[in-house]
């Protein structure tokens, strides 16, 4: 397939030693509830037990892509190889293409598995072969692209589902399962640990709060199941870290909350609808954090609050952090950019923030997210040509009064930022040319005039309030 991102778990270092396990039969472990037993017979530490009941719920997944026909566009790479040999170069193969991947059955009785999006994206044919070699067509309900998770359905009884972990209860150290199809050998299993959660591997618009393991990289993996010690599913298998394409021991997999949310929308309506609460967010750094004096470096820093939207309707402002939404703690922007994301349109929540050191809780209303979403801080505008008045060597940055040919959605209040040396700490803060502070700490500025009496009144770190391309966005600069 195209994109190759595969995961299993590593077979890895979490071997328990027999001394630690007594062999009478009043120590063994229940094996309903973990992992590793002792087999009364052989004498032996095993997880055979745990196996026997999860691994018929994991599934081989084969797509079929249909042949396409030739087209005269070429590519960067055709037209290169051309030049070099002299002549046109042979089409290649354009036969129907195949991709292995593993999905998990989690609703036996209506037929539904869940798998990757990528497992299946662009395939004419989706072919489902179950642990007792049966094989069937699988329909498509429904996938999610901003999460790579995808819904099947097929036509067929006597499945085995896999049971689902309660969300937040994983932590680093946990033992964990893997159970996939690797290079379409069935039912494979690799072990490993969370070697840690929250993980933001995301690009572009898309979702991701991945759990990480030490796992084994091995195509056909993808899609599907991570597992813990008790044998419910934690996550789907997802993705790897590596630079040779091998494995590193780090592989990602989509938590149960996401998998939760994401299927039950593609259950009921094919598609995910996310929500939105109106809000410009980023992380506290250690700078920010001693310019307004938070005692803390988690929750979600607002930098701007939009008109009309639900954060405003609420009472949010920026300054404010949240650290609770919808009964979840909040440690960073990616945190609460996933939970309310992932809530359907119409949601009303909970949210808890702090605003000069209190604690407040209010309610809020989740609305629809636009189609195309930009949450990403903007690069550096080039705006009209600075003034004569200025001010020298801020930190490394040469700041002005704003030129009157700059239109600006916050108005004409403020200083300028008209040159920012690469070697200063105003440019290792994020300071870029362009920006245009509006406030110093919480200290509204005016012009050049207010901006050097409010670095005057203050020995630093100054918590700089600025707008970049529409966006006020917080930097602190020591």
């Amino acid at each position: 397939m195209k994109r190759i991102l595969l995961l299993g778990v590593a077979a890895t270092a979490l071997i328990a030693s027999p001394l630690a396990f007594e062999t009478n039969a009043d120590a063994q472990i229940n094996t309903r509830s973990q992992a590793m037993t002792v087999d009364p017979e052989r004498g032996v530490l095993t997880m055979a037990p745990l196996l026997e009941r999860m691994t018929p719920a994991v599934v081989s997944i084969r797509t079929v892509q249909e042949a396409t026909s030739p087209s005269s566009a070429k590519s960067p790479e055709q037209e290169m190889m051309e030049r070099f040999f002299g002549g046109r170069m042979p089409q290649q193969n354009r036969g129907p293409r195949e991709g292995l991947g593993s999905g998990v059955i989690f609703d036996a009785s209506n037929g539904l598995i869940i798998t990757n999006n990528h497992v299946i994206k662009g395939a004419d044919e989706i072919i489902v072969t179950f642990n007792d070699r049966r094989i069937v067509e699988a329909e498509l309900v429904g996938t999610d692209p901003q999460t790579d998770l995808a819904l099947l359905k097929v036509d067929t009884r006597d499945l085995t589902e896999i049971r689902l972990a309660k969300t937040g209860e994983a932590k680093v150290g946990d033992y964990v399962i893997a159970v996939g199809n690797p290079f379409g050998l069935s039912s494979t299993v690799t072990s490993g640990i969370i070697s840690a959660l929250g993980r933001d591997q995301r690009s572009g618009d898309n979702y991701s709060n991945y759990i990480q393991t030490d796992a084994s990289i091995n195509p056909g993996n993808s899609g599907g199941a991570l597992v813990n010690s008790k044998g419910e599913l934690i996550g789907i298998n997802t993705a790897i870290l590596s630079r040779s394409g091998g494995n590193n021991g780090i592989g990602f997999a989509v938590p149960i909350r996401t998998v939760k949310n994401v299927i039950e929308q593609l259950r009921e309506n094919g598609e995910v609808k996310r929500g939105r609460i109106g809000v410009v967010i980023q992380n506290v750094t250690p700078d920010l954090r001693d310019a307004l004096n938070l005692k803390s470096l988690d929750g979600a820093f607002i930098a701007d609050v939009g008109e009309d939207t639900p954060a405003e309707k609420a009472g949010l402002e920026p300054e404010d952090v949240i650290i609770e939404f919808n009964g979840e703690k909040i440690l960073d922007n990616n945190d609460l950019r996933n939970l309310v994301g992932l809530l359907q349109p119409g949601t009303r929540a909970s949210v808890t923030y702090l605003r000069g050191g209190s604690r407040r809780t209010t309610r809020i209303n989740v609305e629809a997210a636009p189609e195309v979403a930009d949450e990403t801080v903007p690069a550096a505008s080039r705006y009209g040509n600075e003034t004569d008045a200025k001010m020298e060597a801020f930190d490394g940055a040469e700041v002005t009064n704003i030129p009157d040919d700059v239109e600006l959605r916050g108005g004409n209040e403020g200083v300028y930022v008209a040159k920012v040396d690469r070697s200063s700490k105003a440019y290792r803060a994020g300071l870029q040319r362009g920006d245009v502070i509006r406030r110093v700490g919480r200290t509204n500025v005016e012009d050049l005039g207010d901006f050097k009496d409010a670095l005057d009144a203050s020995e630093g770190p100054y918590a700089l309030r600025i707008e970049r391309q529409g966006q006020n966005l917080y930097l602190a600069v020591k």
